[in-house]
């Protein structure tokens, strides 16, 4: 017999990861088939916490269903795309119309065909580390490089414009922003955006801004539109329904473009060439884009305080500040946070071992933090979306665990103790 060839997977798959679904999620997927109940707070899925779309958007869907038949226009239907236009017009972005507006399958659609119509072999993109993992895996499946500026926990993940700036190049093509940031809850200061605005158009970078949690705000944290501050360089601005409208399985995300699109004419072809390629994105969806943008704004109930997500976040806030071991740059927006396991108190800590002891011992799902390309092995992230007694519970497994790790290393027992000394 014949021995038969492997099939091998693509050779451009090499640095590509995506561990926040990845081996972890897949052996929770297991458990869970053995009869584990597992908290698997791994994803910002807010349908999988009981959170619904609003039913406005729903009914939007449903009496639009005998016009969702037939293929559309590959950028989008028109009052999709319009609706993006009075979104940002009222924020203060001029220029725009609809033909600058592409709808696509989710955000992720999107940020995969930006990249792909703009770069070549080796051409550079500046993303934030740490990042949501997609922004890396997709420069690097569309031939280019990643180069990473650091967005440290000392300035609450607020990123550093001077340090940005040393890290351009000749190959340097866009600077990828992410605010409100996922994975850190970063809320960036109109000082900072304005000042990553003028370094951006000094070096002709294209700015990729993605906005999607934009409305996900705690506290007094403002939110400031990137596409308002740039205007001599080319910015995509990407939002859509997933997580404020709470519509992650619509699949409906948006690019929309300003600032300098005069110069700017042959990319956009090119992305129309793209979008074209792949006929149009669901149709049925982009239905409750106008309901949703037009209509009333129900996510602000729950980032208020008494609202679940200001609770949930608040649970997480205060089982850190319980923690012997844990501390957390205080976030601001989105749906997340990025804890970190301090040093001082457990060296040699390992993220991706924490996590699986955890599933497998704790039955708690988490994602480590090196899935989202940081140099340093101390942190994991959660979502805020349960409710806030189950995060007090996952506290109280993670407080375990970790007691159980410095007891089972004599010389950390004393530094613990003299941690839990401190939070008293």
């Amino acid at each position: 017999m014949t021995q038969r060839k492997p099939v091998r997977p693509s050779a451009g798959l090499a640095n590509v990861r995506y561990e926040i679904r990845g081996k972890l999620a897949r052996r929770a997927l297991a458990m869970e088939r053995l009869g584990y109940d597992i908290v698997s707070l791994n994803i910002g899925n807010p349908f999988a916490f009981g959170f619904r779309t609003p039913e406005t958007m729903r009914l939007a869907m449903i009496e639009n269903l005998r016009n969702s038949e037939g293929y559309v226009h590959q950028k989008g239907i028109f009052p999709a795309r319009e609706a993006v236009v009075m979104q940002q017009q009222e924020r203060g972005v001029r220029g725009v119309t609809a033909e600058e507006v592409f709808i696509g399958n989710g955000v992720s659609e999107l940020i995969d065909l930006t990249l792909r119509a703009l770069l070549n072999p080796g051409d550079e993109v500046l993303v934030p580390s740490p990042d949501y993992p997609l922004w890396t895996a997709a420069v690097n499946l569309n031939g280019g490089r990643a180069v990473h500026y650091p967005c440290h926990a000392a300035n609450s993940f607020i990123p550093d414009p001077q340090e940005i700036e040393a890290l351009v190049s000749k190959r340097t093509r866009a600077i990828v922003i992410v605010n409100p940031n996922n994975p850190t809850g970063a809320v960036y200061p109109r000082a900072t955006l304005a000042a990553i605005a003028t370094l951006a158009e000094r070096h002709r970078l294209v700015v990729l801004s993605d906005e999607i949690y934009d409305q996900i705000l705690y506290d007094d944290a403002e939110f400031v539109p990137m596409a308002s501050l740039v205007h001599d360089t080319l910015c995509c601005t990407m939002s859509g329904l997933s997580k404020i409208y709470r519509a992650c399985g619509y699949r409906v995300g948006w690019a929309s473009f300003s600032g300098d699109i005069e110069t700017a004419a042959e990319y956009l072809s090119g992305l129309e060439l793209l979008s074209s390629l792949r006929l149009c994105s669901n149709v049925p969806g982009q239905w409750a884009v106008q309901t949703a943008l037009g209509g009333y704004q129900s996510i602000r109930e729950l980032t208020r305080p008494g609202g679940r997500l200001y609770e949930s976040r608040q649970a997480i806030l205060d089982g850190v500040a319980r923690s012997k071991y844990l501390r957390l740059a205080r976030p601001m927006g989105a749906l997340y946070s990025f804890v970190e396991v301090r040093s001082d108190v457990l060296p040699n800590f390992d993220d991706q071992a924490f996590a699986l002891e955890l599933l497998e011992n704790k039955h708690v799902l988490v994602a480590p933090g090196v899935s989202f390309n940081v140099p340093y092995r101390n942190y994991f992230r959660i979502t805020n979306l349960p409710e806030p007694a189950v995060l007090a519970s996952v506290f109280a497994r993670i407080e375990e665990l970790l007691d159980a790790q410095a007891a089972a290393r004599p010389d950390l027992q004393l530094i613990a103790s003299n941690a839990a000394m401190q939070t008293r």
